[in-house]
């Protein structure tokens, strides 16, 4: 219970900060957050650590968590490293994937084809991120696969962020379709770019839900 407490702390705060709500420096106080949420600090610390390890947040000893808004230019550039990472594992899971990982893959898309009947964007991102994850643990190169991990979570709040935006889910998984033929058929070249420009995209979306923050902050 205290974990999905703290999960569902998490998302809300996730989500002040991605809509600027909370801004760059602003301290998260444990003892507010708990009143606000009406639970016990325990939960409290376990979301904030979540934010942590997303990067959304920073812990200075003794003096408390602050928020951390990477600006435009830093997660346009986190995103592209993103899709050069993804790429090279499409590239490599491309001639190495087994039956079972394209089975599994094609599991996850059904649920994200599921999602998009529904205009469920959370069961879309639950899937797409064990859709991603497959193909990371298929590339056959472990140190490649927790380097992606390790960026892929610095990420995530702004990679589901995007899944909001009018279309991208039909889009995405029209991209998925293309990535998971290239893998099935073995086409290493054709994997590489398909997840390039599927993680690509993602980047571009993003800046433009930045950009539509914008506008409506200044209204």
């Amino acid at each position: 219970m205290t974990t999905r407490r703290a999960n569902i702390i998490a998302d809300a705060i996730e989500q002040e900060i991605l809509t600027r709500k909370l801004a760059d420096g602003d301290r998260l106080d444990e003892h507010r957050l708990a009143e606000r949420f009406d639970v016990s600090r325990t939960p409290i610390r376990e979301a904030l650590q979540l934010l942590q390890a997303s990067g959304l947040v920073e812990h200075h000893p003794r003096r408390g968590v602050f928020v951390r808004q990477p600006g435009p230019i830093q997660l346009l550039e986190m995103f592209e490293v993103m899709a050069g990472l993804e790429s090279m594992c499409g590239r490599l899971a491309a001639s190495r994937i087994s039956d079972a990982g394209i089975e599994e893959l094609q599991k996850q898309n059904a649920i994200c084809r599921e999602a998009v009947a529904t205009q469920d964007a959370d069961m879309y991102f639950a899937a797409n991120e064990r859709f991603h994850h497959t193909i990371y643990a298929h590339c056959g190169n472990n140190f490649l696969e927790l380097e992606t991990l390790q960026l892929y979570r610095r990420l995530k709040p702004f990679r589901r962020q995007q899944l909001h935006l009018r279309g991208r889910l039909q889009q995405s998984l029209d991209e998925h379709e293309g990535i998971v033929e290239a893998l099935s058929k073995g086409q290493t070249d054709k994997a590489a770019s398909a997840l390039l420009q599927h993680v690509a995209v993602q980047g571009e979306k993003f800046h433009r839900l930045l950009a539509l923050s914008a506008i409506k902050a200044a209204e």
